[in-house]
């Protein structure tokens, strides 16, 4: 419980979680990322290409460094014959420099469908824009208070919607062994079939990785819950996918109520459908929930590798 209040106390009061990580910095990234002139963010468009213009100017602003052997944030491969990025930013840590936690999410939706009547433009704000949001304002938290003891680095990930072909390409990069932890995030824009203040965490009987949150949220009034929702096998259908596959301990945060959200992979998954509170709330209890791995004091189990 000691160790508990401390990282409360480093996060809240020493460093300013809540100045940070505000409704209006909230407000700014899932407006833009979500916005018609985005195009929806389809893979291999001109909207992608804004949407990632966007990302890299906010990295550079909040000063990331480039990723290990890349001389920009992207990170460029061909698939499907489309030329693709995922857009990467690090922040190296101090004592396990050589460990690394991923913090992602995809930024790619659907594009537009030029034979719908009235609206055509799948906006895509709580999926992803909403997770891209929480990536962003996560990376300006730890970039302006540099308590990460392991390097940290922060991806949003192209061409999920394809078949999470910019997460499949990233693990082919990289040596999984010195990966500890995929914090992936998704659609966390409205609120949680838990209540107010909760999250639902993929996979979570897999490794260790959800113990650990919920025992660092223990003094907090945000509190985390197994996926419910079994049967669609959401574990498998994100980004964290990727990299569970070689055996990372990769979970996905979300709050939406999948069986009852009507605006997924609809037009009307728009920014005004969304709770910036809630969305907030959620990025808050990801850094104090992720901490403790964050600053090397816990480290999840290793999850089964997956065959898919």
């Amino acid at each position: 419980m000691k160790e508990l209040f401390t990282l409360t106390i480093l996060l809240i009061a020493n460093y300013g979680i809540s100045q940070i990580i505000s409704e209006k910095l909230v407000k700014k990234h899932l407006y833009t990322l979500s916005n018609d002139n985005m195009g929806g963010r389809k893979a291999g468009t001109l909207g992608i290409e804004k949407a990632a213009k966007y990302i890299e100017s906010e990295f550079k602003r909040i000063g990331l460094e480039k990723f290990d052997g890349l001389d920009s944030y992207r990170q460029n491969f061909t698939d499907r014959d489309l030329s693709l990025f995922n857009i990467i930013g690090c922040i190296k840590g101090n004592e396990k420099r050589d460990e690394f936690v991923i913090i992602s999410a995809h930024y790619d939706h659907l594009g537009t469908k030029n034979n719908l009547e009235g609206d055509k433009i799948f906006n895509g704000a709580n999926d992803n824009a909403s997770g891209v949001t929480a990536v962003l304002a996560l990376a300006e938290f730890f970039s302006k208070n540099k308590i990460n003891s392991r390097s940290i680095l922060f991806i949003a990930f192209t061409a999920e919607e394809m078949g999470l072909l910019g997460s499949k390409y990233f693990g082919k990069q990289i040596n999984p062994e010195k990966i500890v932890a995929g914090i992936n995030i998704e659609m966390i824009g409205k609120e949680s079939p838990f209540g107010p203040k909760t999250a639902w965490i993929t996979g979570f009987d897999r490794s260790s990785f959800g113990q650990i949150i919920q025992k660092n949220l223990t003094n907090s009034e945000y509190k985390v819950f197994p996926d419910p929702y079994i049967a669609f096998r959401l574990f498998y259908r994100s980004d964290n996918a990727a990299l569970a596959r070689l055996g990372i301990p990769a979970h996905t945060f979300s709050t939406s109520p999948m069986d009852k959200d009507l605006d997924y992979h609809k037009v009307t998954d728009e920014a005004k459908t969304l709770d910036p509170y809630t969305i907030k709330e959620t990025i808050k209890a990801i850094a104090e929930g992720t901490l403790s791995i964050i600053i090397g004091k816990d480290t999840p189990s290793r999850v089964k590798i997956i065959k898919y």
